[in-house]
Formats: structure tokens, sequence, C-alpha cells
């Protein structure tokens, strides 16, 4: 049976299951969920890229590396190698818990994930760490949750609210093309500059307002589904590895924070 660790506070309920990837299965206030549910839903964390890499491929210095294409996301690799994967808990108490997974292959490096998670009466901070085990190499990390479009039957569905710098154009191929745009409507399956800061408010109307910030500087907002709208802080945009690479070395191992802040309406 899976090994859930559960922390409350307040009417604050979250659920988060190691064994399969260290994702948050649940996020209840006030018994409300506000996660869709399922194996791939909840919010599952990416890394060590996060999104897409173009056809499975990126290079650090003079070698290229092949990613396995994933099957929903072909000609790419998709969000990372840590989502299915165990996790071990090096800590849980009442409100916070942390858990570590080592990478391993199919990434062609050797270092360690971690996951800090600390909830509040009225927040959610989440930490990730990434850390060499010996080579220096580019990675990026970030969060996807599946977040309900309505919440608990009610038919209104939850509102956007954000201010980014840019649009990053997508082109055919689902890659963003190097071009900075202005924001399109909606909906979108997009990446967002937010060079301020990520900082996005999704507003279920006369429920919930939750305000999802981060110092990391990239968003991707997916809001396609019928029932669910994922707003994903990242530290680099999709391809990242190949456009915008950020180098974990012995001395500086890749952290990303994000804070999910809610009150009732």
């Amino acid at each position: 049976m899976t090994n859930l660790t559960r922390l409350t506070a307040g009417d604050a309920e979250l659920t988060i299951d190691p064994e399969h990837g260290c994702r948050i299965d649940s996020l209840r206030i006030g018994g409300t969920e506000l996660l869709l549910q399922g194996a791939h839903y909840g919010c599952f964390v990416m890394a060590p890229w996060a999104g897409r890499t173009g056809y499975g491929r990126f290079r650090d210095g003079g070698t290229v590396h092949q990613l396995p294409v994933s099957e929903h996301a072909a000609p790419h690799a998709m969000h990372g190698t840590v989502r299915d994967v165990p996790w071990k808990t090096a800590y849980a108490t009442g409100t916070t818990a942390a858990f570590t997974t080592e990478l391993a292959a199919p990434w062609p490096y050797a270092g360690t994930v971690t996951q800090t998670v600390e909830l509040t009466e009225d927040s959610l901070t989440l930490q990730l760490g990434v850390e060499t085990a010996g080579d220096s190499f580019p990675a990026q990390a970030g969060w996807h949750p599946w977040f309900h479009r309505t919440l608990g039957g009610d038919a209104r569905e939850v509102e956007i609210g954000f201010h980014p710098g840019w649009q990053e154009e997508r082109g055919e191929d689902h890659l963003p093309t190097g071009r900075r745009i202005d924001p399109g409507p909606r909906p979108w399956d997009d990446c967002f500059g937010m060079p301020d800061g990520v900082d996005v408010t999704l507003t279920w109307p006369e429920r919930l307002e939750l305000r999802i910030t981060s110092r990391a500087e990239w968003v991707v907002i997916y809001d396609e589904p019928a029932d669910a709208v994922c707003v994903e802080p990242q530290s680099g945009p999709p391809n990242g590895l190949n456009t915008h690479p950020r180098l974990v070395t012995p001395i500086d191992p890749l952290e990303v924070a994000t804070t999910w802040r809610w009150r009732s309406l």
C-alpha cells in the first residue's frame, strides 16, 4: 500500500505520495479539493528539465545527449525523469516534510533532487534543489500542478490574473521560437516571462483566491483541458537545456521555490 505523507495546518490538508514521484496528491482547503485527482495529476516535480526538451536532445559542451522521447509529447522529451520514480522521506512533521531522489538513467549525470514542503493555515511553500554528485551539468526544475477549473460542483470557472512581461512565441513543434511576443488570448499552452518573478492569481468567484509566487522568472500556463488549469513556475523556459542552460556545479546547486497563498472569498 502506498505510504502517503499527510500534513495539516488549520483547515488546510496536504497529501504527498513519495513512492510516485513525490507528487502532491491532494490539497484541500476547508474540505474543498483544489487539485485534479489521478496518477498523472495532482502536482508533480519537473526535474532535471521542465516542459519539452526539443527532440530529446541537449548539448553539454561538445557532447550531445539523447533523452527518450515521450509518447504523449513526441518527438520531444517531457517533464524530466523524477516524476514517476520513488523518493525517500528525509523527515516529516505535522506541517513540514523533506524528500530526496537520485538522478539516474536515462539522465546522463549523477545527482540528487530534493523537495521540501511547508504548510501553514493559509500557505504552502515548496522548494526544489538539484545537486550534482560529480560532473557539472545543465538543469531546470519546476512544478506542474493541475488545479480544478471549477470547485465543488460550482459552475463558475476559475479566473487567471497575471501581468507577464512577454509570451514566448510557440512554433508548430510546440517549442519556443526565440521570439518574445505580446501575450495572446486564452486558451494557452504557453510559456510567459515574468522578470520580477512569477506572480499569478487564480480566483474561483466567491469561493477562493490562490496566489502563486516564485522568484523564478518563467511560468507555463496550460488551460486547454475542459476540467483543469495548470500554472507551472519553473527555472527556465521549455527547451531551456538548449536555449537557457543553467549549469549545476559542485559549489552551485540549482534552487527554486514557490509559495501558494490562499484566502476565502
